[in-house]
């Protein structure tokens, strides 16, 4: 879709309609298509990234430029970049069936795809395919939110998935070596967050190979990091402990 401006005769291409009724009246502001979600999400920071121009319309197709004192009315100021940080956040996102069908059948197939990298059967540690994890959502009638990240929402699909087959969020493999002072005092308070402890060493240095879920990565490192005075070290040996080949669900 093309449109002209009558106001600046910019031409707006590629445009993605946000509307907003306030008011009594209705406003829009004209973004570049897939940037709104990503503003959305926070994964577009750049509002000049998201907006072809700063003003508000009453309708973009027409390029009617709304009046002053109906956005101020509405908004309660005249700031036409307040104005539409406030359509962006609240307004809707116009989009046809055929568009919007188009992008939540992407996402879906993006979030099974996050699922199935970070995730395995907890039994034989091998990973799913992307098909099967495909397949369990629809199984657990998952929805896609439009306005939500795919990471959000992969993080989402794995707490449904649990309750109906075995999948976990692959351990990571991390190397600890621990000063031999701190090395027991450490250990207890590293206890909870380590899954399975590998090998242990305790010579001059107490040295441990352990799985960890990669959520607890973070507090691990910074642990080691403050109560070492950064004498300690932690060092990623897998990201994934994983067996070869694909899960199959029978």
């Amino acid at each position: 879709m093309s449109i002209f401006t009558p106001t600046n005769q910019i031409r707006l291409t590629n445009v993605a309609v946000v509307r907003m009724k306030k008011g009594g009246k209705r406003f829009e502001i004209a973004c570049y298509k897939n940037k709104v979600v990503s503003w959305r999400s926070g994964a577009e920071k750049d509002l000049d990234e998201v907006l072809q121009t700063h003003s508000v319309f009453v309708n973009v197709s027409k390029g009617q430029v709304a009046k002053t004192g109906d956005l101020s009315n509405a908004f309660g100021t005249d700031n036409l970049t307040d104005i539409c940080k406030q359509i962006l956040a609240k307004g809707e996102l116009q989009v046809s069936d055929k568009e919007r069908q188009s992008q939540l059948e992407t996402m879906f197939r993006d979030i099974a795809t996050i699922v199935a990298e970070k995730c395995v059967n907890p039994e034989t540690k091998r990973p799913y395919t992307v098909n099967l994890i495909e397949r369990a959502m629809k199984d657990v009638h998952y929805s896609v939110k439009a306005n939500k990240s795919t990471k959000q929402q992969a993080l989402e699909v794995i707490k449904q998935l649990k309750e109906s087959m075995e999948i976990q969020r692959a351990h990571m493999r991390i190397r600890l070596v621990l000063p031999a002072k701190e090395g027991k005092r450490l250990k207890e308070k590293l206890k909870p967050l380590l899954k399975v402890v590998e090998s242990e060493d305790f010579n001059e240095q107490l040295e441990m190979v352990c799985l960890v879920d990669p959520g607890s990565f973070r507090e691990i490192d910074e642990l080691i990091r403050c109560e070492t005075k950064g004498r300690g070290s932690l060092e990623v040996l897998n990201l994934k402990d994983v067996e070869e080949g694909d899960e199959k669900l029978e």
